[in-house]
């Protein structure tokens, strides 16, 4: 007499279980949201900088670096990754070098465009 219940109860369990789960409607998706982590810097905020420029300068330009490292004081580090709903991520990452307390370059995905030389 277990065995019958056993199995009975089994099946049960495993149609509540199934329950549980999102239905799928062709069509229609639920809804995701992008998720976004560290600085959005952009290409016009890169362009701001200067050789020379203060720490303070920089950071009024691209914002508090998401990465000040203690061992590396002359570095900072700008990362950013955006994943949309579709699950594609975008990533970036910009590297600002200071020498005695002044810009001394830029290195990353994203760097100030060349300016050209007038005619």
């Amino acid at each position: 007499m277990h065995r019958p219940s056993l199995a009975v109860l089994a099946v049960l369990c495993a149609v509540a279980l199934d329950g549980c789960g999102v239905p799928r409607i062709p069509g229609i998706t639920p809804y995701k949201i992008d998720i976004q982590q560290g600085n959005s810097v952009t290409q016009e905020m890169v362009s701001q900088l200067k050789p020379g420029m203060t720490k303070d300068q920089v950071r009024l330009a691209l914002g508090t670096p998401l990465l000040n490292d203690i061992f590396h004081g002359e570095r900072w580090d700008y990362l950013y990754w955006r994943e949309d709903p579709a699950g594609k991520r975008e990533q970036r990452r910009l590297t600002v070098f200071f020498e005695d307390g002044k810009l001394a370059r830029v290195d990353g995905d994203i760097v100030a465009a060349a300016k050209e030389e007038p005619k």
